[in-house]
């Protein structure tokens, strides 16, 4: 199947790759150092940065430095800020995405629908948010539906979607972390198979906190809580704050007969507004920690 890179040398392959897997603050510095870019490609790596600091947690920022001239795609990754950076601003985010959506001009951006089921998907209006991502078209939208699809527990929907990215680029960075993704939730042998993908990621590339969490979650699903401790408490020393490190070592602990409840002086509601939109729009993030810790705990 062709690509974009067939065409020319793909500036923004690197860049792509920090962000999906998790290295959010070398997205931001390999931007400094890009080629001249295609006024698309511009486009394309301001929303990958900007996205970037939201992961990071710097709303105000992104608020800040797009303004109302820019682009429709940075004007929906402005909205993904203002949604998480205060619950005041959810029904004003929600309504404009709607009207945004409704506009034959612009309602078929593929960031934009990605924001939206992003969104839509954290309102846990599944039905809303396949609405505008179901048609897939990019790789991105493709990965979010099978995060969808999981959530909604159609890990057979999720399995459809994961056979499409494979025919499209068998390869590629985000259907290899949704490969993973759907085998921890079917579980059982597959679990060594999803095991196996994220240890190629850290050979390949920057070992990150996703990286290292989902080589953790395996571990603790095969019942090696020894050695999913110390993946997380390397992932604690490159972010003490990240809230699913944070939750899984909770997990972790109760399970090697340690006390957890040092890491439960920390705000896990986080977890459900920038963790998820981190492993959601680069999509890091696609597996939930609350229904992976259940399953272990079952």
């Amino acid at each position: 199947m062709a690509t974009a890179a067939s065409a020319g040398p793909d500036h923004l392959f690197n860049l792509r790759n920090y962000f999906y897997l998790g290295a959010y603050q070398a997205a931001i510095n390999c931007s400094d150092s890009l080629p001249s870019l295609s006024p698309e490609e511009s486009v394309e790596k301001d929303c990958l940065v900007f996205r970037s600091y939201i992961a990071l947690g710097s709303y105000a920022l992104v608020i800040n430095e797009i303004d109302d001239a820019a682009a429709t795609p940075l004007q929906a990754v402005k909205m993904l800020a203002l949604y998480l950076s205060s619950p005041g601003n959810k029904e004003t985010v929600i309504s404009s995405l709607k009207e945004w959506l409704a506009d034959p001009a612009i309602g078929n951006n593929p960031i934009l629908k990605l924001i939206a089921g992003t969104i839509f998907m954290h309102e846990k209006d599944y039905i809303e948010a396949l609405k505008h991502t179901n048609a897939g078209g990019t790789m991105e939208l493709h990965a979010l539906n099978i995060q969808i699809f999981l959530q909604m527990n159609r890990s057979d929907y999720a399995e459809k979607q994961l056979r499409i990215m494979q025919q499209a680029d068998e390869d590629h960075t985000l259907t290899q972390l949704a490969n993973a993704w759907l085998d921890l939730a079917v579980g059982g042998s597959k679990i060594q198979e999803a095991y196996l993908i994220f240890q190629d990621f850290s050979e390949k590339y920057q070992t990150t906190g996703l990286i290292l969490n989902g080589k953790a979650v395996c571990c603790m699903h095969m019942g090696n809580f020894d050695e999913a401790e110390t993946l997380l408490l390397e992932a604690l020393n490159k972010d003490t704050k990240d809230p699913e490190t944070l939750a899984n070592l909770v997990v972790c602990s109760l399970h090697v007969g340690k006390s957890g409840s040092r890491y439960l002086r920390w705000n896990f509601s986080s977890l459900f507004t920038h963790q998820n939109f981190t492993s959601t729009a680069c999509i890091r993030e696609i597996y939930m920690f609350y229904s992976q810790s259940k399953y272990i705990l079952a």
